[in-house]
């Protein structure tokens, strides 16, 4: 191993394995979130409650740029990819509505 282009080949496979788990993390997880976001509309709909409640949005949104800044992740990107999650779920809870 002491060949540089076999080295790196070996360190991309690495991190493309790496990558793989986390991409299956991220997608289980969100699948997960999406089941009790799901729950949470159904409540909402049951009890004729809104199905947005912007005061929990922004706590949120501010939580996750925090998390972002602490895991040093770009905030921006954390606050976009809060914000699609959230209007995602916003327009699963309006189906319930209907």
């Amino acid at each position: 191993m002491n060949n540089p282009v076999t080295r790196a080949a070996a360190l991309l496979k690495e991190h493309r394995e790496s990558i793989d788990r986390l991409d299956a993390i991220l997608v289980y997880t969100l699948g997960e979130r999406f089941k009790h976001t799901q729950a949470v509309g159904k409540l909402k709909a049951e009890h004729n409650l809104p199905p947005s409640d912007p005061s929990r949005e922004a706590t949120q949104i501010a939580r996750l740029e925090d998390l972002a800044k602490e895991a040093d992740l770009d905030p921006d990107f954390a606050k976009a990819f809060l914000n699609f999650i959230i209007q995602e779920v916003i327009r699963h809870h309006r189906k319930h509505q209907g």
